[in-house]
């Protein structure tokens, strides 16, 4: 072990074009005073200037010149902002948290010390006692072969008696240049709403209090330099990984720390800890960036590493739902599945209504049997039909909901969340199973686990439709979404670890629970229960600012929007749809001939393109005009990518200008066309290079860029550019 001496000194770690400079202190959590750009391969002696060239003038006390401030401020250093831990012993004390002694050490993963860290990390594992309040905190500041970094800590009572956590906050600080943050907000059908605003001395605080992070949960808290774009302006961002109750925050001292922050919200009496017993609090997610591109790669190539993220071509799938909802008729769903087999469709997922008492919203959540007066055979009939398809099947769960008009709810009714008033309201006709009660867990492991293998299930859509109010276990009331979070973890894990190769997808009423909490045991979020085209542009835009397409749940729907009423092309649904994992949830029996060969021309390139799609960095272009958007995907290598245009207004221009390609390798030459199915805009409105393309080098086509189409509202074309091989050098 690495013990940091008397007198502090810097520590250097660097990793995927990112420095992480660390002051450590004998007495005292670590200091981080930079995080972001790679600083090169900095002296000892630099190290030590730079602390000095750090220091802040002497202003009337050490509470006013702050030179430092740890991972986890506290009061004791003088700290005036809200402190990184919280907590007491009864009668108040040991609220006050001060060390006696801190050691540190920097482990590498592989390593004896560090043997189950993700390939490539180094991470700086800090250890603080403090004797008088018989407490031990540990921070961990991780920094990943991407240049993504995670911090989290831990406290443990060391003390005779019960302590209890109020809140374990972590901070990373940012210099004065991010004077703007942008986070997010939403509702329902309507989540990943950005806004932003500046960062002005104080704090701005988003918390999440439903046991999710919510339809409108902020997602990211992002400062930067004024105007910050997806291409320019530097960037720094983090992500509180859970999918309970949270908070993240930005503060903003007088004495100058600008500080983004985030953890878990724990309720009373969540955060007790026994003696022995420690808590540690959820990964705070950080990345930096030249702009929101840079940023969310760093993101999308972390996750792309994890030895649990999906890989391999994603099946194509339909959905049943906005196809035939509750009405569960097999004659009519095997036809689906036939359409669905001939447009080259290869997962069928069952949804919503296939279990007993399940004619509506309104009865049966719990009951987690077949319902044999619909399905009097079992589902065999339809799974043996899917199968015969050559299509895996899905099915649809809500396991931690139950209807108060249940089978489970009438014979357990200990096993519903509820407080000393009862379950309290009712949210969509529904309650919240208590999965921190060991007997409604096993059941729930039990059924679904059963159904599984029974079908050859081999993905679950698993639903979340309530938020966790009045969370309360039995018999006392208190509270319990901690441990039904920690609950959810488990069960998903079980699940999968008994049926290897079954996929799950984190659903929340659509997009109300999208963390890297809950795609560490998911294989894709359903991005909104609104597949509207035209909203659908935003919603995987910026929800594509944590997680990359492979992981988005993206559907083609019918033409009238079933939650806005909007009417809109098929190829513009189509063609918003593919950037994502693709899907389809439509009646596919009412569909004209013609829309089907449409949309199996759609499926066909999609497949074409997946790779691509589910591999390649995610660039999006900073127009000028509000009323366009474009992205796309671009190769690792830059040999291939594939751009989206669409029009979401009528543009003031017309024609609307040029657009540049970003991403590009500027030593090549690209042919760039317009790509089919995606071209019928191009070749409406024709460019001047519509017709057989234009060949340029990589650099002007990022600098200079081309002329758009002409595009009416909700219209798109998709662009390909394709490098030219490069010439042989002569021996």
């Amino acid at each position: 072990m690495t013990t940091a001496p008397s007198v502090p000194t810097m520590l250097h770690l660097r990793l995927g074009g990112t420095s992480v400079v660390a002051r450590l202190d004998d007495a005292a959590l670590p200091c981080v005073l930079h995080w972001g750009p790679d600083l090169g391969d900095v002296s000892t002696q630099a190290l030590d200037e730079l602390q000095i060239a750090l220091t802040p003038p002497y202003v009337d006390s050490a509470i006013s010149s702050q030179a430092a401030v740890a991972l986890l401020p506290q009061h004791s250093s003088g700290w005036l902002g809200r402190p990184g831990l919280l907590g007491s012993r009864a009668g108040g004390r040991s609220w006050s948290v001060s060390f006696d002694r801190v050691e540190h050490r920097v482990e590498t993963a592989g390593s004896a010390d560090w043997a189950d860290g993700a390939a490539g990390a180094v991470r700086l594992r800090s250890v603080g006692l403090d004797r008088p309040s018989a407490l031990e905190v540990t921070t961990e500041i991780e920094v990943h072969p991407s240049g993504l970094v995670r911090v989290r800590a831990q406290v443990r009572n060391l003390g005779a008696d019960d302590y209890e956590v109020a809140h374990l906050l972590p901070a990373l600080p940012v210099p004065a240049e991010a004077g703007e943050l942008l986070d997010m907000t939403g509702r329902h059908t309507h989540e990943r709403t950005p806004q932003r605003r500046p960062f002005d001395p104080g704090a701005w605080v988003r918390e999440a209090w439903g046991g999710r992070p919510g339809h409108d949960s902020a997602t990211v808290m992002c400062a930067g330099e004024p105007g910050f774009g997806f291409r320019s302006g530097r960037v720094w961002g983090v992500h509180v990984a859970h999918s309970g109750n949270q908070v993240v925050l930005a503060e903003h001292s007088t004495a100058g720390w600008r500080l983004l922050r985030g953890g878990e919200v724990l309720l009373p009496g969540e955060g007790v800890l026994h003696p022995q017993e420690s808590y540690s609090s959820p990964w705070l997610v950080a990345s930096w960036g030249e702009g929101l591109d840079a940023f969310s790669q760093r993101v999308h190539r972390f996750l792309r590493a994890q030895p649990h993220h999906p890989r391999g071509p994603r099946p194509v799938l339909l959905n049943t739902w906005e196809a035939v909802y509750f009405d569960h008729d097999l004659g009519k769903l095997i036809t689906l599945a036939d359409r669905a087999a001939e447009l080259g469709i290869e997962r069928f997922v069952l949804d919503d209504g296939w279990f007993r008492h399940r004619r509506s919203d309104q009865a049966g959540l719990g009951d987690w049997f077949v319902d044999e007066g619909v399905w009097p055979d079992g589902l065999h009939p339809l799974v043996d039909h899917v199968h015969g398809l050559g299509m895996d099947f899905g099915l649809w769960f809500e396991p931690e909901m139950i209807n108060l008009d249940s089978d489970l709810a009438r014979e357990h009714p200990d096993w519903v969340f509820q407080t000393d008033h009862g379950p309290g309201l009712p949210s969509r006709y529904q309650h919240v199973l208590d999965l921190g009660h060991p007997a409604a867990y096993a059941f729930v492991l039990e059924r679904m686990s059963t159904l599984v293998g029974e079908y050859r299930i081999a993905f679950i859509k698993w639903d979340h439709n309530r938020p966790l109010v009045d969370a309360g276990h039995s018999p006392d009331g208190s509270p319990g979404v901690h441990i039904h979070t920690e609950a959810v973890y488990r069960l998903m894990a079980e699940l999968k670890a008994r049926h290897p190769g079954l996929e799950i997808e984190s659903c929340c009423g659509g997009g109300g629970r999208v963390d890297l909490g809950i795609i560490e045991h998911t294989d894709r979020v359903w991005v909104s229960d609104c597949i509207d085209a035209h909203e659908r542009q935003r919603l995987v835009r910026w929800t594509g600012l944590l997680l990359p397409p492979e992981l988005l749940g993206t559907h083609v729907g019918s033409g009238a929007d079933h939650s806005t009423h909007r009417l809109l092309h098929l190829g513009f649904r189509a063609g918003t749809a593919m950037w994502g994992h693709l899907g389809v949830e439509w009646d596919l029996t009412t569909a004209s001939s013609a829309d089907l060969d449409t949309l199996a021309a759609w499926i066909a390139f999609h497949k074409e393109v997946r790779e691509l799609l589910h591999t390649g960095d995610v660039v999006h272009a900073d127009l000028p005009n509000p009323a366009l958007l474009l992205e796309g995907v671009v190769a690792t290598d830059r040999s291939d990518a594939l751009y989206r245009l669409a029009a979401l207004d009528l543009t003031v221009t017309w024609p609307a200008g040029r657009v540049r390609l970003p991403g590009l390798d500027p030593a090549r030459d690209y042919h760039v066309s317009a790509q089919a199915p995606g071209d019928a805009a191009a070749a409406t409105f024709p460019p001047g290079w519509g017709p057989s393309g234009v060949t340029l080098p990589g650099r002007v086509l990022r600098e200079v860029g081309i002329q758009a189409p002409l595009l009416n509202p909700d219209q798109l074309v998709l662009l390909r550019a394709r490098a030219l091989p490069t010439a042989a050098v002569p021996v």
